[in-house]
């Protein structure tokens, strides 16, 4: 019945674009995109350079569709007759999840993205996940214009936000091509927020500079204030980004990469840098209470700090490509704190992946990721740390059809008495077929 109920909706979303195809043509390649396949791997911001050329309006429809199966097991230091005992697990079949989206050529150098949710974990209704138009050409005449827009994009729209390099690697609902392993980082830095970007880009550089309204949706509700805070005002994020990325030989790549995120006082509904996906974790409720639920649970194995009214936030990446040898590294400091607090917090995370691909055009991988973060969450006096250790392998068996396994270990520590987490931890494995296309 989901099935036929995804399939159902993908149909009517497709028949409400049919008046336009009728103008219109259905189109595989369009200019100044990420492919969602395996063409899409290690692509961070869209290239300037297009080998596409505009012949009138195209649309691309394209998706993601992951189905997981998971073996994993957990435990925690108070055993299974008390008040923190935890949720019962077994091996099996986690919810399918979905994604579908549009992406349309417009006018030369201008595109719409669309993108939804058909099935998550969180939500189990078709929602939108954000839909930006980007500009690589104005259609302005003047040699001024087009100097300027040799160099320069402009996204604007309600989307997800350039923070880090990290989000180019995340699994986003059912879309898990361009990520290696099941899950993301352990603090997954993620958002999508209303506002605009403006990138240059030249010999290898980018830089970037983004606005926003600071939260994972629209309102003009008045803030609220607390004994703590009676601040009520409310402020946009900034936040930046300066990169290099230089393919130095026909087998080498290296790429540096710096962001800042800032948001001073945000509103009502709160900063959601470390908490904004709406779709859930590929760790099914592991370290969950007995009283959990998928859909209220669904960030399983993650770790949110909680900066919801004040957020300074850093991620240093770095990525070396050597042959079919790849390593990404990510090092963050966030610092900040909720409207019930009066003073700052400090959370720290570094992750580092190796990748090795092989094969007929490096269809095959093998992969191992550390990651670490280690700071202090609200209510608690001393600094917690979490770490988990990750080994995968994948196949491409198509472009479009990927199999993946992979095998984590992730422990708590120094969580206080009377927290679920305190000496927890989980381990096992999940497999996941996915479609990207």
């Amino acid at each position: 019945m989901r099935y036929t109920s995804l399939l159902l909706k993908a149909f009517t979303i497709a028949a409400c674009c049919m008046p336009v195809a009728l103008k219109a043509q259905f189109s595989d390649s369009i200019g100044y995109m990420r492919y969602n396949d395996q063409r899409g791997i290690n692509v961070f911001e869209t290239s300037k350079e297009t080998p596409i050329e505009f012949t009138g309006i195209k649309i691309r429809l394209g998706g993601g569709f992951t189905q997981t199966f998971q073996g994993l097991k957990h435990e925690n230091s108070y055993g299974k007759n008390t008040n923190q005992k935890l949720y019962g697990i077994t091996p099996g079949f986690n919810t399918a999840s979905a994604n579908l989206t549009m992406d349309v050529a417009l006018a030369d150098g201008i595109r719409l993205n669309l993108t939804s949710y058909l099935s998550s974990r969180h939500h189990n209704e078709t929602w939108v996940k954000g839909g930006y138009i980007q500009f690589d050409k104005l259609p302005l005449k003047g040699k001024l214009f087009d100097d300027i827009m040799k160099v320069t994009t402009i996204k604007v729209g309600h989307m997800e936000i350039n923070y880090g390099d990290q989000h180019f690697r995340r699994s986003d609902g059912g879309h898990t091509f361009y990520n290696p392993f099941a899950e993301n980082y352990i603090m997954d830095a993620f958002a999508t927020e209303i506002g605009g970007e403006i990138y240059v880009q030249k010999y290898g550089f980018t830089g970037m500079v983004g606005v926003t309204n600071g939260l994972i949706k629209g309102n003009v509700d008045s803030v609220a204030v607390t004994p703590q805070d009676d601040n009520i005002r409310k402020s946009p994020s900034v936040y930046l980004k300066g990169a290099y990325d230089n393919q130095i030989t026909d087998k080498v790549r290296v790429r540096l990469a710096a962001s800042y995120y800032h948001n001073s006082s945000a509103g009502k509904n709160g900063n959601t840098l470390f908490g904004g996906d709406r779709t859930g974790s590929n760790y099914f409720m592991v370290l969950e209470p007995t009283s959990g639920s998928y859909t209220a649970n669904y960030a399983s194995g993650r770790l949110n700090p909680g900066f919801s009214k004040k957020i300074d936030a850093a991620q240093f990446n770095a990525f070396v490509k050597v042959g079919g040898a790849e390593l990404f590294g990510t090092y963050e400091q966030a610092r900040g704190r909720t409207n019930a607090e009066t003073w700052s917090r400090k959370m720290n995370q570094f992750a580092i992946d190796g990748v090795y691909r092989f094969g007929c055009k490096e269809n095959l991988y093998v992969a191992a990721r550390y990651n670490t973060v280690k700071g202090r969450l609200q209510n608690i006096d001393d600094n917690i740390t979490v770490e988990r250790i990750v080994g995968s392998a994948g196949w491409f068996i198509t472009r479009n059809v990927l199999l993946k396994g992979e095998y984590v270990q992730q422990k708590y520590l120094d969580f206080p008495v009377g927290d679920i987490r305190n000496a927890g931890k989980f381990s096992g494995y999940v497999i996941a077929a996915t479609v990207g296309f």
